[in-house]
């Protein structure tokens, strides 16, 4: 087992959202709201720890985004900059600094880097053959090329990776590759770009992973098969205009690859918060954690280490806590279905509830594996367990030492045995929690917070103290004495969790604000005496309508997608000639007979009058038409086709359909002057 190791001080990083859109609640689950957790524990405990985030405002997302609403990318990256950061501010995620990738300060820092890896000959200088857009007459990044996924058949894949299955891929890997500017297939085209040599790293960056076989295992695992793979050099460079500009001569018309530019992000921000930037990212004694999603293990864990490594200077992380993904309502959160929960919509919706969203994400956290969040689960979290538990035993124990002692602590008298035992149990949740959270299992830290909860309620419970005030007050004290040292104990240790209701429980109680988190392993928080302030709830019940809303809110979305999907037209064929076009004898016939041919989901045989003879006509219409449904209907149908066998029968025409938007099926209605059989459609 690797020794534990002291540090001096902590750099917690949190993924740069992508500021092309809003937060919604996967992104807070898989990394930023157990960065929180984290950092605020670390601060409780008296940790010197930096919390660094930002805006990304470099990627092709941008750009496309500003395609796509005509406006230019700093529109875009300012107006959700903005909006992301407002939001995680007011959800109480504790940032020391929320930067952003357009700064001056980022730039310099991004380009310094840069040149200084060029400088000592780090990078290859490679002319490669890259995807160019003829009709937009420009190179094409990875994230403007879509095509099929190589590895699991997604059509929907992109240049750099698949969603997915999540494999790392090239855009020369792609099957049927597409413009997402144009939609045209791309042509190969000679381009120079700089290149880091993770191939000739690969003795370096394999024994770097191997010496943290303690990190998650979703994220060894990941970075051991890529290695096993074998790495292989990755261009630092892209042909673009939007982005921090490549810092040598020969490199006009380029900027620094996204993956390059971003993680130095982090650095950029702390140079902005402290002068003393070099303490949290080159002293030897500072712990550096990365918090991400599992879509970005591979830049966290293998290229950014790599791209340090190169540089010399720099500490290299020592763990990256990656989460899974979060679905919602058992699906796939998807920003272009708007099938998710936006924070800024939450945050009104809910506006004095951000520690319900906060414990639900945390109790379901995609940990280990992919995670749901259902709003009835929601509303269970709430009633049943934060009103249930922690509210209810927070609220008898403050409105009963009101009613029997004004508000003062009653001083505790004399301890029976269990009494000594809780007192025992009270003082281990500290280390608990902490050993959880040092572990970065967050769900289990909550789930022992919740634990310190169960136990005052089961003892309040248990001694019922509003009976046993008519027999034996003095023991009543006691119970009161010991219930209020849980409730100022459950405020420390619930601070990283739900910062909001410890502020709360604190202002009630009456609390020292400066309280650290050793403070909880105490048992007298609240001297005889002391005065608390006027109870009120922690927590409300939800009621059914509030989710029933939010369900619909979905369910509308998913129409409105619907509605709007539009399925894909295919271009036209080539040119005929009238000559061709004669030669085809259409004429009006009528439906005599229909059923489905066995063992087939799409075909009808059908049996129609044509006015010149009867004959049997197979057509791939039962996806739209019942067979009973279709008897009698006239049709268009091709009678000079040559006859051909489907599925042993003979089919002698063709009916003639047309397709809408939808891809549906309808038939191609005759005109007045031809509706008799045999009629010519001319």
């Amino acid at each position: 087992m690797k020794p534990i190791m002291k540090f001096k001080r902590y750099t917690v990083t949190a993924a740069l959202p992508y500021a092309n859109g809003p937060v919604h609640i996967g992104h807070l689950a898989g990394c930023y709201l157990p960065a929180d957790i984290y950092v605020r524990y670390l601060r409780s405990k008296g940790e010197d720890v930096k919390f660094i985030c930002g805006s990304d405002e470099h990627g092709v997302p941008i750009t496309i985004k500003a395609k796509k609403e005509g406006i230019t990318p700093q529109q875009v990256v300012d107006k959700y900059h903005k909006m992301m950061g407002d939001a995680f501010k007011e959800f109480g995620v504790s940032f020391d600094i929320y930067s952003r990738t357009s700064s001056k300060t980022h730039h310099e820092t991004a380009s310094d880097f840069f040149k200084k890896l060029y400088d000592k000959k780090v990078f290859v200088e490679e002319v490669t053959e890259q995807y160019f857009d003829e009709k937009a007459n420009q190179f094409l990044a990875d994230r403007y090329i879509v095509g099929t996924c190589p590895k699991c058949g997604n059509d929907n894949a992109y240049g750099d990776q698949c969603e997915k299955c999540g494999s790392t891929l090239n855009a020369t890997d792609l099957i049927n590759p597409k413009s997402a500017l144009s939609g045209e297939k791309p042509v190969l085209k000679n381009t120079k770009n700089w290149f880091l040599p993770l191939d000739k790293m690969q003795p370096q960056i394999e024994s770097y992973i191997d010496s943290h076989k303690e990190w998650k295992s979703n994220v060894f695992g990941q970075c051991k098969s890529w290695i096993n793979s074998g790495l292989h050099p990755r261009a630092m460079t892209r042909d673009l205009d939007w982005g921090v500009k490549v810092p040598v001569e020969g490199a006009e018309g380029k900027v620094l690859y996204v993956w390059f530019d971003a993680p130095i992000g982090y650095i950029s921000a702390t140079k902005e918060l402290t002068p003393d930037w070099e303490l949290y990212w080159k002293d030897k004694e500072t712990k550096l954690v990365h918090f991400i999603g599992k879509d970005n293990i591979v830049f966290h864990c293998i290229i950014f280490p790599a791209m340090l490594m190169a540089e010399g200077s720099y500490i290299l992380p020592e763990n990256v806590p990656a989460n899974e993904f979060l679905n919602l309502e058992g699906d796939k959160i998807s920003t272009s279905r708007n099938w998710a929960v936006w924070l800024h919509e939450y945050l009104i919706d809910f506006n004095d509830k951000q520690d319900v969203l906060r414990y639900t994400l945390c109790a379901n956290a995609p940990e280990s594996k992919d995670n749901d969040f259902t709003w009835k689960d929601f509303q269970a979290k709430n009633n049943n367990e934060l009103v249930a538990i922690l509210g209810n035993f927070v609220n008898r124990t403050l409105v009963l030492t009101h009613k029997y002692y004004e508000g003062k602590v009653p001083e505790a008298l004399e301890y029976s045995k269990t009494d000594l035992l809780l007192l025992e149990e009270i003082v281990k949740y500290p280390a608990k929690i902490a050993a959880s959270i040092e572990q970065y299992r967050f769900r289990e830290a909550l789930s022992e917070l919740m634990n310190l909860a169960r136990l005052g309620n089961k003892y309040l419970a248990d001694n019922e103290p509003w009976t046993l005030i008519k027999t034996d007050e003095k023991r009543v004290q006691t119970i009161m004495n010991l219930s209020l040292q849980i409730s100022a104990n459950l405020t420390v240790l619930m601070e990283p969790f739900l910062p909001f209701t410890s502020v709360k429980l604190s202002n009630m109680l009456n609390l020292n604000k400066g309280l650290k988190w050793n403070d909880a392993i105490r048992t007298d928080l609240l001297l005889a005496g002391h005065v608390i302030n006027t109870a009120s709830l922690l927590f409300e019940k939800i009621e059914d309508d509030a989710i029933v809303a939010q369900v619909q809110k979905l369910e509308n979305s998913k129409v409105m997608n619907e509605a709007n999907t539009v399925a894909t037209i295919e271009a036209a064929k080539p040119e005929t000639s009238f000559d061709d076009f004669s030669k085809m004898d259409i004429r009006i016939g009528t439906i005599l007979e229909a059923e489905r041919v066995p063992k087939t989901d799409k075909l009808l045989k059908l049996l129609i009058d044509t006015g010149i003879d009867k004959r049997t006509v197979v057509s791939g219409i039962a996806a739209y038409y019942k067979p009973e449904d279709i008897i009698g209907q006239q049709v268009c149908i091709l009678v000079n086709l040559a006859p051909r066998k489907i599925k042993g029968i003979e089919s002698q025409g063709m009916i003639l359909m047309a397709e809408n938007s939808k891809g549906e099926l309808s038939f191609v209605a005759a005109t007045k002057e031809t509706m008799n059989n045999g009629g010519a459609v001319k």
